[in-house]
């Protein structure tokens, strides 16, 4: 594994840090480019150091367009819940059963729980001392939350999804804490399914949380979205209305809850930007780059979506971000779009300060 640069980390620009959602498109040479859950090309040996050299990599890409938080990319990651669970016994991979998630919107071959569930080991701490190592910038890696976990794995053990969400936000505290030591600047945890169980997520999704931070010394964030750019996500999202109110209905106790960061998407989005007064107090991480579409957004597209948050958001409180993971795009368009990122912000310094 490639060891380097200094492990203490710069301080981010004052005004409008940019940061990333998690994703990044993977290299060819590592996994079929332009798909989710795709297959490793590699095997053994020559995978982990494919994975460290795709890690460095994104941070470079991250670094280049000048993205002030960085991330892992999740490029050691096949899938962003499943590449937790691979570390998890109690877990059985070979028995997989069909399952609709998020409420059915779309089928997927899950794993099954089968027993207590345990960590085997550490599981991300290969790539966050990686990362941690090659950058002098703040670093932000993400885990599932427990929801979105629960929802995404088939239970043949537990029998109460809140009791099974309890026990993966342990797991999910220990690899926190892990990743903390680690000089992690940022651990956010996504969780897609809060939109989609809102009335769970403003009650035990949250506790879930609490329970996954606790003791963890890293800032905290959550991150919440309508999903991927991907067919079922946009059919579904088809069916919402012109205006997507679900923030409403647990934002208020998100405001109340310890988690200091939550991130959302903005931009070609038809969530009211009104809703953003629910998150008083938090740092709000605002979507300014759609997932969804191979079109690169200008920086006066994204600074104007900065300047529409601020009339809700105090300035100081918004990180600007992309909506979702950029995982199953073209790598040259994810580039382009981190560019106009830093662009966009930069641009909104000058004009908001």
């Amino acid at each position: 594994m490639l060891t380097g640069a200094a492990m203490t980390t710069s301080s981010v620009t004052a005004l409008f840090p940019t940061t990333i959602a998690g994703s990044l498109p993977k290299p060819a040479w590592l996994a079929a480019p332009n798909k989710l859950w795709a297959p490793w090309r590699l095997e053994g040996d020559e995978l982990a150091e494919a994975k460290d050299d795709a890690t460095l990599l994104a941070l470079k890409l991250q670094e280049d367009a000048g993205i002030d938080i960085v991330g892992d990319g999740e490029q050691a990651r096949q899938h962003f819940v499943h590449g937790f669970l691979e570390a998890v016994d109690g877990i059985d991979f070979k028995r997989r059963v069909e399952m609709g998630i998020r409420n059915n919107r779309y089928k997927a071959m899950c794993p099954t729980v089968v027993g207590e569930l345990r960590l085997r080991s550490r599981v991300h701490a290969r790539e966050a001392r990686l990362a941690r190592a090659h950058t002098t910038r703040k670093l932000k890696f993400t885990l599932p939350g427990p929801m979105t976990i629960v929802d995404t794995i088939a239970d043949a053990h537990y029998g109460d999804r809140v009791k099974m969400a309890m026990a993966f936000a342990a797991l999910l505290n220990e690899e926190a804490r892990g990743l903390a030591a680690d000089g992690v600047d940022v651990i956010q945890f996504d969780e897609p399914a809060f939109n989609v169980y809102m009335d769970d997520a403003a009650g035990w999704g949250i506790e879930a949380l609490h329970r996954a931070i606790d003791g963890v010394s890293a800032t905290s964030a959550v991150h919440i979205c309508y999903g991927y750019g991907i067919p079922a996500n946009i059919e579904w999202k088809a069916t919402l209305g012109t205006e997507w109110r679900q923030y409403e209905k647990f934002f208020p106790a998100l405001a109340k809850s310890r988690i200091d960061q939550v991130s959302l998407e903005c931009i070609n989005s038809h969530v009211p930007m009104s809703v953003l007064k629910l998150l008083d107090r938090k740092d709000v991480l605002i979507g300014v780059i759609d997932v969804a579409t191979d079109t690169i957004e200008t920086p006066q597209e994204v600074a104007a979506v900065i300047a529409r948050a601020a009339d809700y958001v105090p300035k100081e409180k918004i990180i600007p971000c992309t909506n979702c993971g950029m995982a199953p795009m073209h790598r040259d368009v994810a580039v382009k779009k981190l560019e106009a990122l830093a662009q966009g912000a930069a641009l909104a310094r000058e004009r908001l300060r």
